[in-house]
């Protein structure tokens, strides 16, 4: 349960949330974007009052949630024009290199690394101004990581990036700052010595 969360993003900010597995981190990303409802809940945009059906209603937050959610019949090069009807949003997915070799996939043949490797970068090319990462990396190969934290740390130059996830280095090398749940609270955080404070990391 989380009774006690605050933070604030902006753009050009990346912020990493950790936390034990039951801590609520997934559950913090649905409820920022709407798909759960909190008790209580208060966000602002710009410092002016923002309501949750307002958050997915003008496109204000892209969240990729944790597991697969593309249809996994159709193939990678039909889903491209779905999201992206620009030529610019669709050739910079077509001819990126990570996703250049699968477009002729369908989602369900893909491994699990590049179905996260692609929804990612499907949704970061959105024009949405925050975006909320349930664990990017999760099954990604070495090369692919590399490529994503790339692609993440040019995506906020024009965004507010919120990410979580265990590959905690990964999410470490690329954020501007950090904060753990513990007991259902935020606490603000340097770096591992703080991770091993707060008991997410042994000492």
């Amino acid at each position: 349960m989380l009774y006690q969360v605050s933070f604030q993003l902006e753009t050009q900010d990346i912020l990493g949330v950790f936390g034990s597995n039951g801590s609520g981190k997934s559950t913090l990303l649905k409820l920022l974007f709407g798909v759960l409802k909190a008790d209580t809940l208060q966000l602002q945009l710009d410092g002016k009052p923002l309501l949750a059906s307002e958050v997915i209603k003008k496109k204000y937050i892209a969240y990729l949630p944790q597991h697969p959610y593309l249809p996994k019949f159709s193939k990678v090069r039909d889903i491209i024009p779905i999201y992206h009807t620009s030529e610019e949003k669709q050739d910079a997915l077509f001819y990126n290199e990570g996703i250049a070799k699968i477009t002729h996939k369908r989602i369900g043949e893909l491994s699990h690394g590049e179905c996260k490797y692609f929804e990612t970068i499907l949704l970061g090319n959105l024009d949405h101004p925050f975006m909320l990462l349930d664990e990017p990396f999760s099954m990604l190969e070495p090369l692919q990581t590399e490529a994503l934290k790339t692609f993440l740390l040019q995506l906020k130059n024009t965004k507010g990036l919120l990410i979580t996830d265990h590959y905690y280095q990964d999410v470490l090398d690329i954020t501007t700052h950090n904060m753990v749940l513990k007991d259902g609270q935020s606490h603000a955080i340097a770096g591992i010595e703080d991770l091993k404070k707060f008991e997410y990391l042994r000492k």
